[in-house]
């Protein structure tokens, strides 16, 4: 597909400055962030003169003064260095360093999802002096997770509203997308067979996330028996499967809440539920509030939503 102005593309992007004199000291400002959802029949990349001209040859190739981490959730792409060629799928995140060469492109026909954040300053620059950051280590298969998503989203949610100090909250969400790629190098660098079952596993909840689960078919499908599959994943999550699922979606409740505006029973249904009063009483007992008083308490009162269902052109 070809770039250009999509209109129909679901697009969050914002470019920022490089922070305020009380922030710049920490090392850490993010200077981008974005988000992109992509039909097969929109180009790409979308809304492209949102960005500035530096930014825009992603397919063709270009060089940024900055850091960026990408994570892909949904479609097919392919991820070019000087170095190295990577195939992209749903759960890969990418490191891009500054002054490295690199393009991103879809193999997809189905579209795709994307988040990305770019960030620069002296703490990051001696990860890269200090080889914690490497040109080798620039992809990694971090699996699909809510909980990487919900972290690119609050940063959107900083990035939009600007509070005071927004950068510093918005680095320590940098921080932890950080510890994830890191995480996988270590992942990659001493495979451990039953942390892969626990990515999978995590991976393969996120998919179902608007279906009901059965464990015992699921941990089979994983190719482990369920006594054992559940030992497993509560020794490296430090909760039970089912614990872990729920979790993930009452965060989705959250945001189809939040960002989608859906009823509490449209939610529920949403998410598989089949009792909108028992969907209730679980949100209550793991947030301490029911969904129409979390809703209530995170919606402006302009109704607009702080997740990247915007059009900015």
């Amino acid at each position: 597909m070809d770039a250009g102005t999509n209109k129909t593309a679901e697009s969050f992007i914002r470019y920022l400055g490089t922070g305020t004199e009380d922030e710049r000291p920490f090392g850490m400002v993010c200077v981008d962030a974005g988000y992109n959802r992509v039909k097969s029949t929109d180009v790409y990349p979308p809304n492209i003169n949102a960005h500035p001209a530096s930014y825009r040859g992603v397919v063709d190739g270009r060089i940024l003064p900055e850091f960026q981490i990408g994570y892909l959730s949904a479609g097919e792409g392919v991820f070019e260095t000087e170095n190295a060629t990577y195939k992209t799928g749903p759960g890969s995140m990418t490191l891009v360093l500054p002054g490295m060469r690199h393009r991103s492109y879809l193999t997809s026909e189905s579209g795709f999802q994307e988040y990305w954040v770019g960030f620069k300053g002296d703490f990051f620059s001696r990860l890269l002096d200090e080889g914690v950051f490497s040109k080798d280590f620039v992809c990694c298969e971090a699996g699909l997770s809510t909980r990487i998503i919900s972290t690119y989203r609050r940063i959107f949610d900083e990035v939009r509203t600007r509070r005071p100090h927004y950068q510093i909250r918005i680095g320590s969400e940098i921080l932890s997308l950080i510890a994830t790629l890191l995480d996988h190098k270590q992942i990659q660098e001493r495979p451990d067979p039953y942390q892969k079952i626990v990515e999978k596993a995590k991976g393969l909840m996120t998919l179902n996330l608007h279906d009901s689960l059965d464990m015992s078919a699921f941990s089979h499908e994983l190719g482990v028996c369920a006594s054992h599959f559940n030992k497993i994943f509560k020794t490296y999550t430090s909760m039970t499967p089912y614990q872990y699922y729920i979790n993930i979606k009452i965060d989705e409740a959250k945001h189809l809440l939040e960002r989608d505006g859906l009823t509490v029973t449209e939610t529920a249904y949403r998410l598989g539920f089949e009792d909108p009063y028992y969907f209730s009483r679980l949100f209550k007992n793991k947030t301490g509030v029911t969904p129409k008083n979390w809703k209530k308490s995170v919606i402006p009162p302009d109704n607009m939503s702080i997740l990247p269902n915007e059009q900015t052109d």
